[in-house]
């Protein structure tokens, strides 16, 4: 490692001042901005033209007070190299310490994108409001703060103007940013502790996922439907399982026709940005219509305000008295999967779910039916 040099320099600024500041070459660590720095600015100055003794004195003390400030940073860092590896070691972690978890995790906010951009925008914003607008130092994280924050998220309310509170569900995505902050922070070697391991979690609360049957499905399907586009996507997604904003950005490149195999979708998923390669049927390439150019939109024309406008008056139109929003295409393939006997765990792979506990949802939906269907034959004789 190079040494580094301390040299004292001027800045010309306004009224004919100038102003006193440090230059580091190479840079030094910043524990007040958490970054690397060349510049300490002693806010000293001195006047270019001196107009007369009294500025000339005032000159002269200013540059003597910056040349003692300018040694003794450059002491400083000299004596760093006569520290043993241990003190090193120590003096390390103690300014590791001294950075600003808060801003650690800020930036890694930063480095999201789109809808999860905002979501870990959310998040942070309620663990500032937690600490109160205070900032949080590496060395402060502990676990009692981290489960101080848990119980907070738990009846937060939310940021936005309806002001309600937050959901189970909710309140998990957020705690989880917080989790992945730190288990990153730990594997940096920025928190002594691996408190990540060592903290509760948010139990996730089983959401409603409404679904179509099959005599459903095709009963909608038999409907007309106002807009062909939006029946063509709707049958796509039940076909497939894919969401809308991965039919909406769908190109002719990810099609692709594997001989003796049938066709496939290679795509990254929007949501999870994950790379997938989906099998879909014949029935389902079909929908595509003619091929175009490789970058060209497959469903060319989409609009989601069109999804949103016709879907509800279609399936009024079909007899289907369920709340169907276009994601219930996904549930409903799904459960009709899983209905004709797919194993969870293909299902899992198809939906491109991280976790098949994600996917077993659909597993308990598919048995409380079967439960149901159960309870409603009875033979009304009494008991032997």
């Amino acid at each position: 490692m190079s040494k580094t040099i301390v040299t004292l320099r001027k800045k010309a600024i306004s009224q004919g001042r100038m102003s006193l500041y440090l230059d580091f070459y190479p840079a030094v660590w910043n524990a007040n901005s958490n970054d690397f720095t060349r510049r300490e600015f002693l806010k000293l100055y001195i006047y270019q033209k001196p107009a007369d003794q009294y500025q000339k004195m005032a000159n002269s003390e200013n540059l003597h007070t910056a040349e003692l400030i300018r040694a003794r940073r450059q002491n400083e860092i000299n004596k760093s190299e006569i520290y043993s590896p241990f003190e090193k070691e120590q003096l390390q972690i103690q300014a590791r310490g001294n950075e600003s978890f808060l801003m650690y995790y800020k930036k890694l906010g930063q480095k999201k994108s789109g809808k999860n951009l905002s979501i870990w925008n959310c998040a942070i914003g309620h663990f500032e409001a937690f600490l109160n607008g205070n900032d949080l130092l590496f060395k402060d994280v502990t676990v009692a703060l981290i489960e101080d924050f848990r119980d907070y998220l738990l009846k937060a309310r939310s940021m936005r103007k309806n002001k309600k509170q937050l959901s189970r569900n909710t309140a998990l995505s957020y705690y989880n940013k917080i989790k992945t902050a730190l288990k990153a922070a730990y594997k940096e070697d920025k928190l002594r502790t691996d408190i990540n391991a060592k903290i509760g979690t948010i139990k996730e609360m089983e959401s409603q996922r409404s679904f179509m049957t099959l005599e459903e499905t095709r009963r909608l399907f038999a409907t007309p439907c106002s807009n062909i586009l939006v029946r063509r996507i709707s049958m796509f997604s039940v076909l497939t399982g894919l969401r809308y904003v991965d039919i909406a950005k769908l190109v002719w490149s990810e099609i692709h026709r594997i001989e003796n195999d049938g066709y496939y979708i290679i795509f990254r998923q929007k949501k999870t940005e994950g790379a997938e390669s989906l099998p879909i049927s014949e029935e389902a390439y079909e929908l595509l219509g003619k091929r175009k150019g490789e970058k060209e939109l497959v469903f060319k024309g989409l609009n989601k305000w069109d999804v949103d406008r016709t879907l509800p008056v279609w399936v009024a139109l079909s007899g289907i008295r369920k709340h169907i929003t276009f994601h219930c295409f996904r549930h409903t393939f799904a459960t009709l999967q899983i209905t004709a006997g797919t194993d969870i765990f293909t299902v899992s792979k198809m939906l491109g779910h991280r976790s098949v506990k994600t996917t077993q949802v659909y597993a308990k939906v598919i048995d409380q039916k079967k439960r149901d269907a159960a309870n409603r034959i009875s033979l009304g004789v009494p008991k032997a």
